[in-house]
């Protein structure tokens, strides 16, 4: 069964992601698992920084 694509998208637009950042994260060609990991590395860490500014906000 296809899948419907809605174009009115998920409401925000995504940032814009600096070469910069992206170059500490690749090396070089990456497989599969390596994506994965650098995305979730990624994930954690960006999680890991919402979630303390949400603490030292409400202390």
């Amino acid at each position: 069964m296809p899948r419907k694509t809605s174009k009115k998208g998920s409401g925000a637009a995504l940032p814009s992601i600096p070469k910069e950042l992206i170059d500490g994260f690749v090396s070089g060609p990456m497989s599969a698992e390596a994506i994965n990991a650098a995305s979730m590395a990624f994930k954690k860490a960006l999680i890991e920084r919402a979630l303390g500014a949400e603490m030292s906000h409400h202390l």
